[in-house]
Formats: structure tokens, sequence, C-alpha cells
């Protein structure tokens, strides 16, 4: 793997980041700002739609059917991390050299990973069981719930510690 002159991120990072997005992304004045911008909204629409399904499945909110809350903020939940991919490929392409090697950085993609695939699991294993959930919501179940919110959030605070790491 090729390494930049300073020897710290692989080749491909620094070819990223001296891309035409990625100068557009370091030079237009507003472009960074707003793929920012964008991100924080991902992030909200995202997590926030997690911490709703993922408390209701804990208990909280009881008088509101768990499939129901499901199905209600599972589109919101999947256009705030179609945002977040988009607008952090966008911020990446600005400062792939720098990122590559943080160590916030490489946790946050790592615990995305794990949290989306528990995502996916979850849905596989108990989807069904969303109708009968406060009656016989299974234990298993409820961890992975809390596993969820546990990545979700580590996730929201990595990101924000990426600047200062």
């Amino acid at each position: 793997m090729d390494v930049d002159p300073v020897g710290a991120a692989p080749g491909w990072a620094a070819a990223i980041e001296a891309s035409a997005l990625g100068a557009f992304m370091r030079g237009a004045s507003a472009a960074y700002p707003l793929a920012n911008l964008g991100h924080l909204l991902g992030l909200v629409l995202l997590v926030g739609s997690v911490l709703l399904l993922d408390l209701r499945l804990l208990g909280a909110g009881r008088r509101l059917a768990a499939e129901a809350v499901s199905q209600a903020v599972t589109p919101t939940m999947l256009a705030g991390g179609a945002l977040l991919v988009v607008t952090g490929g966008l911020l990446f392409a600005a400062d792939a050299r720098s990122l590559v090697v943080n160590a916030a950085f490489l946790w946050k993609l790592g615990l995305v990973g794990a949290a989306c695939a528990n995502a996916v699991l979850f849905r596989a294993l108990w989807s069904r069981a969303l109708g009968d959930w406060d009656a016989a919501a299974p234990r298993a179940a409820r961890v992975q719930v809390a596993v969820s919110l546990g990545l979700w959030l580590t996730v929201a605070a990595l990101g924000r510690l990426i600047a200062y790491v």
C-alpha cells in the first residue's frame, strides 16, 4: 500500500483528498459547512429515530404499539442513514489523509458497521415478534436493543470527538 509523504496515511487517502471533490470541499467556502450541517441533520434523523424505537422496545411509551412505532420511524431512520453516507463521503474527501489515521474516526466506522449489523440481525430475528412485544418480548431481543442504543450513542460521541483526537 502506498503511503503519503508524511508516512501516516495510505496513498488512496491522499488521492481522495487531492481529487477534484476533495479540492472543492476544501475550497468552496460553503461546501464544507453545508456538508457538516447535512451530516448533523442525518445524525439527528438516524439516532433520534433509533432512540425513539429502542426506548419503545425497552418498555417506554407502552400505549403506542411497538410495531406501529417501528413502521413510523424506519423511513426516517433510513433517510438519516443515507444522508450520513452522502455527507460523510463529502466530509471525508476534504480531509481523507488525517481521518484515515484518526483513532476516533476508525472506531466510529467500526461501530457504525457493528450497529448496522445489529440492526439487520434484529430485523431478521425479531421483527415478527413486534406485534406481541409487550406481552412476550424475548430477553435476548431486549439486550440486543440496549446494545443498539449504546452503539449508536457511542458512534455519535466519537463523531464529535474526531476533531479533538
